[in-house]
C-alpha cells in the first residue's frame, strides 16, 4: 500500500481542490491543518513545504525518483497527483492542451480575482475605519463577470470547461479544472452570468470523490 501523502491545508476552496483530487484518485493521505488566520503558514516548517506561505501544499513520501517531494499550489499538486497515479489523464497532446487551459485559467484568473473581489467588496468596507474603494470594486466586478462569461461560453459548447475530452474523467473533474473556486455566490457577481455552470457543478458533485473531498 502506498504511504499516505501529507496534506497541509485549511478549509478553503483551494484546499478542497486537493482533497477532491486525492479522493478521486484513491490516494491515502493525512491532514495537517495550517491555520492561516493564526499565521501558521509562516512557521519555519510550513515554509519549508510551501515557500509561498499559503495552503494547500503536500509532501509525497514516495516522490517520482524515490525520496520525498513537496509541492505547493493547488494546480501543480493536481497535475503531480495525476501523473503519479495515471488517473484522470488524457491521451493526446491536443487533449492535454485543452485540459491545461481551463486549469491555468481557474488557478490564475478565477481564484485570484474572486478572492480579491471578496476582499474589496465585503471585507474592506467592514474595517475600522471602513475602506471604500469604488474604482477597485467596479474593476473587480467587471473582471469576475468577464471570467464568468468565459466559463458560460465554454459550457455552452461542451459538457465541461476542457471540452468533451474523450477519456474517463479526463480532467473534467473540478479537482483538476473549474470547480471549487468557481462555485457559489460571490460578491463580485450581481446577477449570475454563468447559468450553465450549475449543470457542470451538479454533475461533478455527484462523483464520489467530490462528495468525500469537498
Amino acid at each position: 500500500m502506498a504511504a499516505p501523502i501529507d496534506l497541509c491545508c485549511w478549509p478553503t476552496p483551494n484546499s478542497w481542490k486537493v482533497t477532491i483530487a486525492l479522493e478521486e484518485m484513491g490516494l491515502p493521505y493525512t491532514v495537517r491543518l495550517v491555520d492561516i488566520g493564526a499565521g501558521d503558514q509562516f512557521a519555519t516548517d510550513a515554509l519549508a513545504i510551501s515557500p509561498n506561505n499559503r495552503a494547500p501544499a503536500i509532501v509525497d513520501p514516495e516522490g517520482p525518483d524515490g525520496p520525498p517531494v513537496s509541492v505547493f499550489k493547488s494546480g501543480a499538486i493536481a497535475l503531480c497527483l495525476a501523473r503519479k497515479t495515471l488517473r484522470l489523464l488524457v491521451a493526446t497532446e491536443r487533449d492535454r492542451i485543452a485540459v491545461a487551459q481551463p486549469l491555468m485559467w481557474q488557478t490564475g484568473g478565477v481564484g485570484a480575482m474572486a478572492g480579491q473581489a471578496h476582499h474589496v467588496i465585503r471585507h474592506a468596507p467592514a474595517l475600522d475605519p471602513p475602506q471604500e474603494l469604488p474604482a477597485t470594486q467596479d474593476r473587480d466586478r467587471r473582471e469576475v463577470g468577464r471570467l464568468d462569461r468565459v466559463l458560460n461560453g465554454q459550457l455552452a459548447e461542451a459538457r465541461c470547461a476542457a471540452g468533451d475530452v474523450p477519456v474517463g474523467g479526463g480532467f473534467r473533474h473540478p479537482a483538476l479544472g473549474a470547480g471549487p473556486g468557481t462555485a457559489g455566490a460571490d460578491p463580485g457577481r450581481q446577477a449570475d452570468p454563468r447559468p450553465l455552470a450549475g449543470r457542470h457543478e451538479g454533475n461533478a458533485r455527484r462523483r464520489h470523490g467530490n462528495g468525500r473531498g469537498g
